[in-house]
């Protein structure tokens, strides 16, 4: 067989378990795994020895270039994809929200712009019903286009952006016709709008300041949410995908869900499995809003186990990058600071200094909660999320050790600022493919913007 490369000598992650050997790729295909596997004259050799060759990432929970809290977030599709890449990341799904009275269609189509000629890596969009007299006949359309996942909020009223219970308990229905999936912010909008205004004093504010955002969004707050969803979803058959979920109450109910059958799935992101609400005691605490908000040790002791029993499938980050001046705008009311952390350039990182080599996952289920089941849910696979042959070339070498200091000044992102700065991670990507192409080399961008693709789908959730 003819190979246009060959990665050789790596630990390589497949489905079918660990081997020492080789990944041969033809074109934007992996074509062979194997031992000594053999090329001609013209096939580059990529050297893997000693490093592990790995799925390249999903990230599926990514906002680029999103207007929010009154600002647009600071990473874009060129500087996003590339921080994504460097950390192993070679396809992230965004959310394209409808600006005021526009269709689900024009939404798709302003997120394509903020891509196309920009981005580095492969890409598709959830996307956000907003208001759903206007939209739900909209979204059959939608999945003809090629999208099969949508999205629905529980909160940010005054962003324009909430569904109540009945547009989620539709919206459902709708999913249940079409076999497709909502995923769903979750958190109790009226008792945390109650909750904030009793806060939101001068003398409060003055008082407490960022401490404010964990003592207004206790834990019940998001688990409340949770059930309710769950609830339409159990009683309407329509599949289900919790985003950002950041409690060990969520993760109970959504074990006990799936014990009943319920076709509901729940992701969490990456910061709540390294951080806890402490960091709103710093003085810089103000940086570390995001929506949910890190919760208490026990809650990331909980999700971790979750990640190892089953009931929390996949990890992402919910990028949606502010800049320190950006976070300045709160000027002391913890309801004006833009929520959102970076976080695509070191989610795989995390995930392995933590979780790997903290003894908490081995290799397999980080791939698997990195890669395989979000391709699997995301109507991608077997395209994306495995090493395997006919698969899309999309792969990251690793070495098992070597560790990088985080520091800002170094990273893709626009961030000048990092929640991780002076931890000392492995798991950066040494060599990041996309589609046969490689995009980093020794740890540097070298991939051309604008290569990376959309990505249509036919099926998403439980069905794929």
């Amino acid at each position: 067989m003819a190979f246009d490369q060959i990665i050789k000598g790596g630990n390589v992650v497949t489905p079918a378990g660990i081997f020492t050997g080789d990944v041969g790729i033809t074109g934007e295909k992996i074509s062979a795994l194997g031992v000594n596997l053999e090329g001609d004259n013209s096939t580059k050799v990529i050297d893997a020895k000693g490093h592990h060759v790995i799925p390249g990432v999903l990230d599926v929970h990514v906002h680029l270039e999103l207007p929010f809290c009154g600002t647009v977030s600071a990473d874009d599709y060129r500087s996003g994809t590339r921080a994504g890449a460097r950390g192993g990341v070679t396809t992230l799904i965004d959310f394209a929200i409808p600006y005021a009275g526009e269709s689900l269609s024009q939404a798709a189509d302003n997120w394509m712009k903020k891509a196309e000629g920009k981005s580095l890596i492969d890409y598709t969009f959830h996307i956000c019903i907003t208001r759903w007299n206007d939209h739900k006949d909209q979204i059959k359309g939608m999945v003809d286009r090629g999208f099969t996942t949508f999205k629905e909020f529980m909160i940010y009223e005054s962003e324009g952006w909430q569904s109540d219970d009945r547009a989620m308990f539709g919206t459902l229905e709708k999913m249940k016709e079409y076999g497709t999936m909502l995923l769903v912010h979750a958190e109790s909008a009226r008792v945390l709008d109650e909750l904030i205004a009793r806060h939101h004093t001068p003398e409060i504010m003055q008082k407490y300041g960022a401490r404010l955002h964990r003592m207004t969004r206790p834990n019940f707050i998001e688990a409340e949410a949770i059930q309710r969803a769950v609830q339409w979803c159990e009683a309407t058959g329509g599949q289900l995908y919790i985003v950002h979920m950041s409690t060990g109450e969520g993760a109970d109910i959504i074990r006990a869900a799936q014990a009943r059958g319920v076709p509901v799935l729940a992701e969490t992101c990456v910061q709540y499995l390294v951080l806890d609400d402490s960091v709103f005691d710093r003085e810089d605490g103000h940086l570390y809003a995001c929506c949910p908000q890190v919760k208490k040790p026990k809650d990331v002791q909980r999700l971790w186990k979750g990640l190892k029993s089953g009931e929390v499938s996949v990890v992402s980050t919910d990028t949606c990058t502010f800049d320190r001046e950006q976070k300045a705008m709160w000027n002391g009311d913890w309801t004006k600071i833009p929520m959102g952390m970076p976080g695509l350039e070191t989610l795989m990182p995390l995930t392995y200094t933590h979780g790997v080599l903290g003894g908490k996952i081995s290799l397999e289920e980080m791939c698997t909660k990195l890669s395989t089941n979000p391709a699997k849910i995301m109507g991608l696979y077997p395209k994306k999320g495995a090493l395997q042959v006919g698969a899309d070339a999309d792969i990251a070498i690793i070495h098992p050790d070597i560790k990088h200091t985080v520091d800002p000044n170094s990273m893709e992102t626009n961030a000048d600022w990092s929640p991780y700065e002076g931890w000392e991670l492995a798991g950066f990507s040494r060599t990041t493919l996309s589609r046969g192409d490689v995009i980093v080399d020794d740890y540097c961008v070298v991939g051309k913007e604008g290569r990376g693709q959309w990505l249509p789908r036919k099926t998403a959730g439980l069905a794929s």
